[in-house]
């Protein structure tokens, strides 16, 4: 796909008003199989222990694997996930890479990594996701 293709799906994924973006959920690239994305977390974010909320990681890796796959392509809905949760996420940048790690005729696999801005593994783990059309133009 072309670079133009690329940069109207980041632009439809970054549309402000959508879940992600509400959540303060940016996605930074998307290739064809591979995406990264950030999670500006805040106050709002945090659990009542004062650390972000599973909830808005898994919400992160979805996203950011969502568009890996969409990447590639086509329409997608999630059909399962598993995230491994390896640190605490405080307050501040949290990032996710996805990679697609097979991509079938409807189903795709991705794994998802999620770092703290210095790199620290906060979580990983796997999402799939099913085909269903073409991406609306």
């Amino acid at each position: 796909y072309s670079m133009d293709f690329y940069s109207k799906l980041l632009e439809r994924v970054n549309q402000a008003g959508t879940f992600s973006t509400n959540s303060r959920i940016f996605v930074t690239r998307i290739e064809q199989g591979c995406a990264e994305g950030v999670l500006h977390a805040d106050e709002s974010s945090l659990n009542p222990n004062g650390i972000v909320h599973g909830g808005c990681l898994v919400t992160l890796a979805d996203t950011v694997a969502g568009c890996a796959a969409h990447g590639l392509g086509g329409q997608y809905v999630t059909l399962s996930s598993n995230l491994n949760f390896l640190a605490p996420a405080q307050k501040g940048e949290v990032r996710c890479a996805a990679e697609v790690r097979k991509a079938g005729r409807t189903i795709v696999v991705c794994d998802v990594t999620i770092t703290d801005a210095a790199g620290k593994p906060l979580a990983c783990g796997s999402f799939t996701f099913f085909r269903v059309g073409e991406l609306p133009n």
